[in-house]
């Protein structure tokens, strides 16, 4: 015992050097009760200050080492042990705007600066699970504490940040007043117009779908049917290489049905596209519940049968016009339902095929006697499509055709039998357009023949009918054309039937010509040059609005007089013209490009 005290009398020695040599101490402070302390002193008293140890444990004596050193062992580096900690002050997060009361109106001024925009994404907390403590009460964390504290001392709940950013209601309700208000009380009838404007630039679907969504007000505006007059219904997108699941096939015709049965009831037009499947069924739906429909288009679609066209003809007894371009149809079908409904049908377009013959035998037969616009084309990569067409037989079946055209499909005048002979031809044409990229064998009297009593024509549209000559076009009754477009763009010049003459069109169209393509024509110079007089100095000349001169021998000198007196003139193509100087030959858009040409001339 006595060794054991002996030692930790030593220790203490020890301490009580170290921390002399640490920390030193001023020369007026008071010594510590231990640094009193004789030496020579017996031990005993710092054994009766230890904790006794229980019966049957034996543990060494914790010796005390004094207050000065207790402070300077729990003391730490540039810490102020009396100065008190700030409170945190919980700031509520500002409105981003004021209101400000005016002479008639109230003023909502923002306060968001340029730091506030900034968009920081919140951060997700991870779920904690709670500690289930062995009595089976859960755990309470420290923040959760904190809430209590802070609802309990104020009686009230903290604002949440939603509130906050709520903005104050305006007026004599205040807060009662819900924030979308603007919404709610707008009449339906200035919706209506809003989404009428929408619907006639982009359609009505997926618009009006979309916008029903929004809210009830929306909803109801939606459903209006006057904005249901025009609607396109695309194929449902499917990943290359794969099918549609029999679950979708069915939601797509459970939507088109709910469509025809709530929303089509003043359907006028119709525009399905690229369906390749569920056409025949489209169809039916349509026929079952669209009965004012006037107008069908079907564009790239395949399978349409013909008992559909039945019952498209007996459930629309208002359809006129039909557009079946670029799709598979079943032509013997198609034919029956020209025959038994033809005589509604104004408008035709349909597209080149191996039966289009017998498409065209049933309209010249007269089974479409009020068609105004009939159209046959098809793609520029088609190759060489030739129709054989009886001119005479087509006058006597469509007599108040206005609209003829064949795009890109050769006509081949066919032999009229004896009694078709003489026709009335077309009085009410307005148009003609057989354009082609191929070789063409429309001559002189082919044209008479079509033209004879057209005296109503504004556009013709001749552009690759090498044959024609310009003798042959002076020949033709009609005295306001207003289009010319003879370009020749695919074919060679030993093709053409006459290289003289151009001025002669010139001359008879001067004051009506508003749009002229000479483009790839081989007229000469001083032809040229004859032909843009009489348009300069004609009566007409603030007519023209067009020129194509692409590829023809027109001259600087050829070429003034016309952007002199053609004030209107918006469109020159110059490309490729060799009679022209460096950095000239080129299109020209506007009316600043020409003049800026004009200043170059």
């Amino acid at each position: 015992m006595e060794s054991a005290r002996e030692e930790m009398n030593d220790s203490c020695q020890l301490l009580a050097n170290t921390e002399e040599m640490q920390e030193p101490r001023p020369r007026d402070a008071v010594p510590s009760s231990d640094a009193l302390r004789d030496p020579a002193a017996p031990a005993e008293n710092d054994a009766s200050k230890a904790s006794s140890p229980g019966p049957g444990t034996s543990r060494k004596a914790i010796p005390d080492f004094g207050e000065a050193t207790r402070k300077s062992m729990k003391r730490k580096s540039n810490a102020k042990p009396d100065a008190k900690r700030k409170k945190h002050l919980r700031r509520t997060p500002r409105v981003g705007y004021t209101v400000q009361e005016g002479d008639d109106m109230l003023l909502i001024i923002s306060n968001v600066n340029q730091y506030d925009s900034k968009w920081v994404p919140a951060k997700r907390a991870a779920k904690k699970k709670k500690k289930v403590t062995k009595r089976g009460k859960s755990k309470v964390s420290g923040g959760q504490r904190k809430a209590q504290k802070s609802t309990s001392k104020t009686g009230c709940k903290p604002p949440l940040q939603e509130e906050v950013n709520k903005p104050a209601a305006c007026g004599s309700g205040g807060a009662s007043e819900h924030y979308d208000r603007w919404g709610q009380t707008m009449p339906v009838e200035i919706l209506v117009k809003i989404f009428r404007l929408v619907v006639n630039q982009n359609g009505a679907i997926p618009f009006l779908c979309r916008v029903s969504q929004v809210c009830q007000l929306w909803n109801s505006a939606a459903a209006t049917p006057f904005l249901w007059q025009s609607a396109t219904i695309s194929h449902c997108w499917i990943e290359p290489g794969k099918t549609q699941l029999p679950k979708t096939e069915l939601r797509i015709k459970n939507t088109v049905r709910w469509l025809a049965e709530n929303r089509f009831s003043q359907l006028r037009e119709l525009s399905i596209c690229h369906w390749k499947h569920h056409v025949n069924y489209v169809v039916e739906v349509i026929s079952q519940f669209c009965s004012l429909l006037t107008s069908l288009k079907l564009t790239y679609c395949a399978g349409m049968s013909g008992e559909a066209f039945q019952n498209l003809g007996a459930g629309c007894p208002l359809l006129e016009s039909l557009n079946v371009q670029y799709s598979e149809v079943q032509m013997e079908g198609f034919v029956n339902f020209l025959e038994t409904y033809g005589s509604r049908i104004k408008t035709l377009q349909v597209t080149y095929g191996l039966k289009s013959d017998k498409t065209l035998s049933a309209i010249s037969k007269g089974c479409c006697p009020e068609l105004k616009l009939l159209e046959i084309n098809t793609k520029l990569d088609s190759g060489f499509c030739q129709l054989p067409v009886c001119i005479q037989a087509l006058q006597n079946g469509c007599p108040k055709l206005q609209v003829f055209r064949m795009l890109n499909v050769t006509l081949l005048p066919k032999m009229a039998r004896r009694g078709a002979s003489c026709t009335s031809g077309f009085p009410q044409l307005e148009e003609l357009c057989l354009a082609t990229s191929s070789v063409s064998f429309v001559k002189d009297e082919d044209l008479r023949t079509l033209l004879h009593s057209s005296l109503r024509l504004r556009v013709l549209d001749i552009r690759g009918c090498c044959r024609i000559t310009p003798t042959g076009l002076s020949t033709l009754p009609c005295r306001d054309l207003e289009c010319l477009y003879w370009g020749l763009y695919y074919s060679n010049d030993c093709m053409t039937a006459s290289k003289k003459g151009i001025h002669l069109l010139t001359k008879k169209w001067n004051c009506t010509l508003r749009e002229l393509d000479l483009a790839g024509q081989p007229f000469s110079s001083e032809d040229l040059e004859i032909a843009m007089a009489n348009l300069a100095f004609g009566e007409g000349c603030g007519v023209l609005k067009s020129l194509n001169l692409c590829g023809t021998k027109i001259s600087a000198s050829a070429l003034r007089p016309v952007l002199l007196q053609c004030s209107e003139l918006s469109y020159l193509n110059l490309s490729s013209c060799r009679y022209l100087p460096r950095g000239l030959k080129k299109v020209y858009r506007s009316q600043a490009d020409i003049h800026q040409l004009l200043d170059n001339l």
